[in-house]
């Protein structure tokens, strides 16, 4: 249900747009979530929008990283800035949702998508 794209190969400095489209059966969105896996490194959260827009943000990535979202679009966007040979990582985005009245929300998961910054 959640398309991430956006991924590719950087040079140092560049500043590409990741996107997350949700899809599917959807009643509501919540928490729309931002994370990164670098190799031999854990999962890390990057950035997290609220369905009332607030956000936050790992220290590392604050001031370089802005997380957006377009309810109209059911899409998450994380706009990346300056990027560094080491946010070289599989990109993942993920989703609060409720798929119906009745239900709760879960979390759905984005199947990632590389970025690779050139030094």
């Amino acid at each position: 249900q959640l398309q991430a794209s956006g991924g590719g190969l950087v040079e140092a400095g560049g500043s590409p747009r990741l996107s997350c489209v949700v899809s599917g059966t959807i009643f509501s969105i919540g928490d729309m979530d931002w994370y990164r896996r670098s190799p031999g490194r854990p999962r890390e959260l990057l950035a997290t929008i609220t369905s009332g827009d607030a956000t936050t943000y790992k220290n590392s990535v604050q001031g370089r990283f802005t997380i957006s979202k377009d309810n109209a679009k059911n899409t998450s966007y994380l706009q990346m800035n300056n990027l560094k040979p080491e946010d070289t990582a599989v990109y993942y985005c993920a989703a609060d949702i409720q798929i119906d009245v009745r239900g709760s929300l879960r979390t759905y998961w984005g199947q990632g998508t590389q970025v690779t910054v050139s030094s």
